[in-house]
C-alpha cells in the first residue's frame, strides 16, 4: 500500500476519503485538518487561551499535541476523579499526563485539580453517598467534570475548553439520542457550544477525525497513553452503538461521517426538529457563583447538602 501523495509505504488507509498516507504526510495532513475544523466552525483564535481537558487518553492527548504544534495558547487540565477499581485507574492517567509533558511538550502547561483533595470526596464516594446517579458513578462524574472545567476556565480567563471528542464518540450519541428522539440532545450537540451567562465556551476540535485516526497520530508521534478505559464505563449503552456503526461502516465507507454531517448541516438549516426553543434563565448560584436554572444551589453544590 502506497502514499497517495509520495508514493512511499502508507501506515494507513483512510477509505472515506480514498486517501492512503506514509507517516509524515498523515501527521501533516492531521494538522491541516485539526486547524481548518478550528475555523470552520469559529472554535477560536490564535490568540485565545484554551484549556484542554486531558484524561491520559489517546485523544485528549493527541488533540493537546497537535494543538500545541499548531502555535494555539493551549493549556491541560487534568481532573482527578479518584477512581481505583483494583488497577489504580486514576493514577495511571495522571502519570500519562506528566509523562506526555516530560516527552514531548516541556513548556507545557498541566493544571491537576484533585476532587478527593479539593472537595473531601471521590467521584465513587459522591456516587454511593448521593441519590443522584443511584450508586451509578457516570451522571456525578459528568456533572463534577463539567463543574471543576467551567470553574477553572472561568476563573483563569480561557477563552474556550477543548475536549477530544471523535467522530466515533458523536456519531455514537447521535444514534442514541435519535433513537429516542431527544430533541433536545440533539438541539445541543454541535461541534461549538457557544458562551453564555457564566458558561464557558466547548469546542471539539476532532468532531471529524475517525478515533482510528487519533490512536494513529498518537502512535506515529510516539505518545504513550492509559488504554484501560474506565472501570465504570464498561456497559455503556454507547459502546453498543459504536459497534453497530462500526459494522456498518465497514460495509459503507463513510456511512458515520456522512451520518455527522447530515445531521450537522439540517440543524444549522434550522430544521423545526432540532429548534431550540426558548433557553433556560440562568442566575448564579449563591454558593459557588457558577451559573445555574433553578433554586439558590447549583446541581453541583447541592451534591455536598
Amino acid at each position: 500500500m502506497k502514499c497517495s501523495k509520495c508514493g512511499d509505504t502508507a501506515v494507513i488507509n483512510m477509505r472515506q476519503h480514498r486517501l492512503r498516507l506514509c507517516a509524515p504526510h498523515f501527521v501533516e495532513w492531521f494538522e491541516v485538518m485539526t486547524q481548518r475544523t478550528i475555523e470552520r466552525y469559529g472554535m477560536f483564535s490564535s490568540d485565545d487561551r484554551v484549556l484542554v481537558a486531558v484524561s491520559g487518553g489517546k485523544d485528549s492527548l493527541a488533540l493537546w499535541d497537535v494543538l500545541l504544534r499548531l502555535g494555539h495558547q493551549a493549556e491541560g487540565l487534568y481532573i482527578g476523579l479518584g477512581i481505583d477499581e483494583d488497577i489504580g485507574y486514576s493514577t495511571k492517567s495522571l502519570e500519562m499526563c506528566h509523562k506526555f509533558v516530560a516527552e514531548h511538550q516541556p513548556e507545557a502547561v498541566l493544571k491537576v485539580v484533585d476532587v478527593g483533595e479539593d472537595y473531601d470526596q471521590t467521584i465513587p464516594d459522591l456516587a454511593h453517598t448521593r441519590r443522584r446517579g443511584r450508586g451509578k458513578p457516570c451522571a456525578v462524574c459528568g456533572l463534577v467534570k463539567r463543574h471543576v472545567m467551567n470553574r477553572v476556565a472561568r476563573d483563569n480567563s480561557f477563552a474556550a475548553i477543548a475536549t477530544g471528542h471523535n467522530l466515533d464518540d458523536e456519531v455514537a450519541v447521535l444514534m442514541q439520542n435519535t433513537l429516542h428522539w431527544q430533541s433536545g440532545y440533539l438541539a445541543r450537540q454541535a461541534p461549538v457550544l457557544r458562551e453564555r451567562d457564566g458558561l464557558a465556551r466547548k469546542v471539539k476540535p476532532f468532531v471529524r477525525f475517525y478515533e482510528r485516526e487519533t490512536a494513529a497520530y498518537a502512535l506515529i508521534q510516539g505518545i504513550d497513553y492509559i488504554y484501560d478505559e474506565c472501570p465504570f464505563a464498561k456497559g455503556a449503552t454507547t459502546s453498543l452503538y459504536k459497534e453497530l456503526l462500526n459494522q456498518l461502516e465497514l460495509t459503507s465507507p463513510g456511512a458515520k461521517q456522512q451520518f455527522y454531517l447530515s445531521f450537522l448541516r439540517a440543524r444549522d438549516g434550522g430544521q423545526v426538529v432540532f429548534a431550540q426553543g426558548e433557553r433556560a434563565e440562568l442566575h448564579p448560584c449563591q454558593r459557588c457563583g457558577q451559573p445555574t436554572t433553578a433554586g439558590d444551589l447549583c446541581a453541583f453544590c447541592r451534591l455536598w447538602e
